[in-house]
């Protein structure tokens, strides 16, 4: 069966792509990517003589009829998306359109959004004794979410949760998290473009989210990471200490250190 690439782009930095994808895109005869999304420099990487093509303005029809003509022609084709594929990355459907044209893909990983948020205010989501648990969402708006998957509900774990899609939806985040039992000082800390040259981070709290988002302008392409490890203070707190590292916790590569 031939086949197709989906690469993840990362979050935007052209740096932050996987050594694998970088090398398929500058293999690819073909490129297609979302041009409001991925980085204009990493596809400049992309060989002198490969057809770029832009697909925001593009249906998934016109998309898959495009790859399809393009890998019936014997070229290599890279679909290039922002972030890592797996997360919104609205690829299921492709690869279902694509699989009736007998045209396979393979996934490349790539550099979530989420982390690279994580890392711009250089936070570990996983606190020792605090939270072990991260949930990856996106607030309901107009598309509906599944019954089961509420924020309320999944708030209501009382763990780090890491919203997607979410910018236009904090006054609704604030009243389902609030209903879920957070305080109104619950640290949450959100991240436009992270890993982008115009980066904006803004630290607050729950409580004044939504006013602080409006403050910044920010109503798109943010991440907004939300929990008791988002706390700046947190590093200052010997409470919460991995064991990992103790002098005396012995695992199979160190002997424990007797105190």
């Amino acid at each position: 069966m031939k086949k197709i690439y989906i690469v993840g782009a990362g979050p935007g930095d052209p740096d932050l792509i996987t050594v694998k994808g970088l090398t398929i895109l500058q293999a690819a005869d073909v490129i297609l990517y979302t041009d409001s999304l991925v980085n204009e420099e990493l596809i400049a990487k992309a060989k002198p003589s490969a057809e770029i093509l832009k697909t925001a303005g593009m249906h998934l029809e016109e998309i898959v009829e495009v790859i399809a003509d393009r890998v019936k022609k014997g070229k290599m084709v890279a679909r290039i998306h922002t972030g890592d594929p797996a997360m919104y990355g609205a690829i299921m459907e492709q690869m279902a359109l694509l699989k009736k044209e007998d045209i396979g893909c393979e996934i490349i990983p790539g550099v979530s959004s989420v982390f690279a948020s994580a890392a711009a205010i250089g936070a570990e989501l996983t606190i020792p004794d605090l939270t072990q648990t991260l949930i990856l969402t996106r607030a309901e708006g107009r598309t509906p979410v599944p019954e089961m998957e509420k924020l309320k509900d999944l708030a209501s774990h009382h763990c780090t949760i890491a919203l997607f899609l979410s910018a236009t939806l904090t006054k609704k985040i604030v009243k389902e998290l609030q209903a879920a039992g957070w305080q109104d000082e619950t640290p949450v800390a959100v991240i436009q473009r992270a890993s982008w040259p115009d980066q904006k981070v803004v630290r607050t709290t729950l409580v004044n989210l939504d006013e602080d988002m409006k403050r910044n302008g920010i109503r798109k392409h943010a991440m907004i990471l939300a929990g008791w490890a988002l706390d700046p203070e947190i590093h200052e707190r010997d409470e919460y200490r991995s064991k990992l590292y103790d002098a005396s916790f012995t695992h199979g590569y160190r002997k424990g250190v007797k105190a």
